[in-house]
């Protein structure tokens, strides 16, 4: 999916959060969002998905995300940096976001061993009783369990350990090949392996916009540390 922003700004109340942003992503790109809590990611990756509206012009795909966001969720794989607070049984939650998207249920149970979770022993559980850790595999293997044309994934790996982090990258060049990526994450080896860009976000503003490939790496290093202030804007 093509992403295209054009003076896109964002209020809430007297607060700007957004303060004209202009970008292109082409379809198929894999870009990092980065930035220091209170730096707009968030309320961006939002706008992306349709949760909120904006001012300006923001398009996927051509078309308004907020305006056409049923359509958008079927073709989205999300992974939420805070796995919702959801009293639903494991079960349950497969079967309502299949709903949305024609996810493959043999493809979450594969997902799952792969990333060593059964599906089987969780599958009646409620969803808040599990681990950080199990919700955070559960939500990657519903993102992979379909064909999405648009993966948006919010510190997907930061309840992972070394080995699962390292099969959550497998995974990922697996399921989104050809697809566009947007990652928000704070290692730098991730988005040194993951990406071909990262775009670094500053008090609502893009500040710097850079490719990341071979002699690229010591800038993204640099530009990764700079912005470390904290990483849930």
């Amino acid at each position: 999916m093509r992403i295209e922003l054009r003076d896109v700004r964002k209020r809430f109340g007297r607060q700007e959060v957004l303060k004209g942003i202009d970008l292109e992503i082409p379809h198929g790109a894999r870009v990092a969002l980065v930035g220091p809590n209170g730096s707009g990611k968030s309320t961006l990756l939002r706008i992306l998905m349709g949760m909120l509206r904006a001012e300006g012009t923001a398009l996927v795909d051509g078309r308004s995300p907020f305006e056409h966001r049923d359509a958008l969720a079927s073709r989205l794989g999300y992974v939420p940096q805070v796995a919702p607070q959801l009293g639903a049984r494991v079960r349950e939650i497969i079967r309502a976001v299949s709903t949305l998207r024609s996810i493959d249920v043999e493809r979450v149970g594969s997902g799952l061993e792969r990333l060593e979770l059964d599906l089987d022993a969780i599958q009646s559980k409620p969803f808040h009783t599990l681990s950080g850790g199990m919700k955070q595999k559960l939500l990657i293997a519903l993102a992979f369990a379909s064909d999405a044309s648009l993966f948006i994934l919010d510190e997907p790996t930061a309840s992972l350990d070394a080995q699962t982090r390292e099969r959550f990258i497998e995974m990922l060049d697996e399921a989104a090949a050809g697809a566009t990526v947007l990652l928000c994450s704070h290692r730098v080896d991730e988005i040194r392996r993951l990406v071909g860009r990262q775009i670094q976000l500053g008090e609502g503003r893009v500040v710097r916009d850079l490719e990341v490939a071979g002699d690229g790496v010591e800038r993204v290093e640099a530009a990764t540390e700079s912005s470390c202030g904290g990483w849930s804007a």
